[in-house]
């Protein structure tokens, strides 16, 4: 693999003018899927305050992707690279002021921790990582060097969610006394998760940790809460070679990008989607990573069905539920009030059978698609009812883009800093520490089936500290100019 230099080569160097100083100086670490919308940003519409670097992973295929993406989005731009391992003497050669981690989320909290003390600060990826040993480097990495984490959690920037938030701060509900909430996550895109290096909880922390991570802030950010104590109980019903015995699912091949397992509702082909054929198959050459592992296999350790319960230091009460294999996709949520309650439902994907995307459009949320189902209808509603009176639907204005135009407000904050917002979108550190305390809880319960007190585990910050003081992250921004 040829790599660039610790220090980029002097003309490089040259064509940092005083002007281009000013913008951010970025690394990105980690090839994924997620790594695309960093760069088309860096390198498109926030190009005047963000300054990509050089890019670095494992797989140097996957680098080389970038690379090129970087090529056509910006000729007069040189992208660099370098291996992980070089990290902390990269940044300190080239001055780097801000590292981007979209890492398997195993990963997170070792390059959080080696950025921050090398002098950069981060902006991570969901989940800010997976367990308690990862909670307490990365406070205290902070703590020591006094850097800046954020953690990305787009969903606050939907506007659905941003609707929901909206009403109850605005009091109309009253007081909060509970939460019911329910998630979907149907057999396209719930699958996936049993396809990838998420199917091992060692590598992601279960859907507890990896999606829920995303749920939990949700919650934690309505109702402006900090979670004290999670009951837990689920388990692998459906994926897995066990379930799949019981099901008569036997004799399946170990991936879908192969001919014998075409017309296998659960294989992905990766052969046909360009991207995931591009970024993963022409690339597992180089390390034996394989994107579409059949999810009736051995070896899957994280659950599909999960329901908790979560106590909040104000006396509210969340029950939430996760299932990985329904016919549908979107999720429900209630917020009971002492004046009332306010319901948002969401179908992103109305049913798998007959839909007209791709089989491999994994995300409906993050990139819409519809059907024509006559009972069930892609789209959303927010109802708002007081005690006495009928209820009323609140209108939600979407914008372009991925998650209903969130991706791009969050990108704006990212790069640009944000500006006086009153619903407190911009998360840092503590936002998602208190976001992985849940699933970090949730997982010692469904091991010792019995509540865990987050405060009793010890992850290296007080949850319910000052939010004045909770993260100079979330009131800064990656530009540095």
């Amino acid at each position: 693999m040829s790599t660039a230099p610790h220090t980029l080569p002097a003309q490089q160097q040259a064509n940092s003018t005083s002007e281009q100083r000013k913008r951010t100086r970025l690394v990105l670490v980690g090839t994924g899927s997620r790594a695309e919308m960093y760069v088309r940003a860096a390198l498109g519409d926030h190009a005047s305050s963000a300054e990509l670097v050089a890019i670095s992973d494992t797989n140097p295929g996957r680098v080389e992707y970038y690379l090129d993406l970087a090529a056509e989005l910006s000729a007069e731009t040189e992208v660099a690279q370098f291996r992980p391992e070089e990290l902390t003497q990269f940044i300190r050669d080239n001055g780097i002021d801000r590292v981007i981690v979209t890492t398997p989320d195993y990963t997170h909290a070792d390059y959080i921790v080696e950025a921050l003390e090398a002098g950069a600060d981060v902006v991570v990826e969901k989940p800010l990582t997976i367990n308690t040993q990862g909670c307490r480097r990365i406070c205290e990495a902070v703590d020591r060097t006094r850097r800046d984490v954020v953690v990305t959690f787009n969903y606050r920037y939907s506007p659905r969610n941003s609707a929901l938030k909206e009403i109850i701060r605005s009091g109309a509900i009253g007081t909060v006394t509970s939460i019911d909430f329910s998630w979907m996550l149907d057999t396209v895109h719930g699958a996936d998760y049993f396809r990838r290096w998420h199917r091992q909880k060692e590598n992601s922390g279960g859907l507890l940790i990896h999606k829920a991570s995303h749920h939990f802030d949700l919650v934690n950010w309505w109702i402006d809460d900090v979670p004290e104590r999670v009951f837990a109980s689920g388990g692998l019903r459906f994926y897995g070679d066990r379930n799949a015995a019981g099901r008569g699912l036997t004799d399946r091949p170990g991936r879908g990008t192969t001919d014998s397992a075409a017309g296998d509702p659960f294989a992905l082909d990766l052969r046909e989607d360009e991207k995931l054929n591009n970024l993963y198959y022409a690339n597992e050459h180089h390390d034996g990573y394989q994107r579409d592992q059949d999810v009736f296999a051995p070896g899957i350790t994280i659950e599909d069905n999960l329901a908790l319960v979560v106590d909040y230091a104000s006396g509210a009460t969340l029950s939430y539920s996760l299932n990985a294999h329904s016919p549908w996709e979107g999720y429900r949520v209630a917020v009971n009030g002492t004046l009332g309650r306010v319901e948002l439902e969401v179908v992103e994907r109305a049913a798998v059978s007959g839909s007209t995307d791709q089989k491999n459009v994994v995300d409906p949320n993050a990139t819409p698609v519809q059907e024509d189902d006559a009972v069930r209808i892609n789209g959303e509603r927010l109802i708002l009812q007081r005690h006495w009176e009928p209820a009323v639907e609140v209108p939600i204005v979407n914008g372009e883009g991925g998650h209903g135009g969130g991706d791009a407000l969050l990108l704006t904050d990212l790069f640009e800093g944000p500006g006086e917002d009153p619903l407190g979108r911009p998360s840092g550190y503590l936002d998602g520490l208190r976001a992985v305390a849940v699933g970090i809880a949730g997982n010692a319960s469904l091991e010792s089936s019995l509540p865990v007190r987050i405060s009793e585990l010890g992850l290296g910050a007080d949850l319910a500290a000052d939010r004045a003081a909770d993260d100079r992250a979330s009131k800064g921004a990656v530009r540095r100019g």
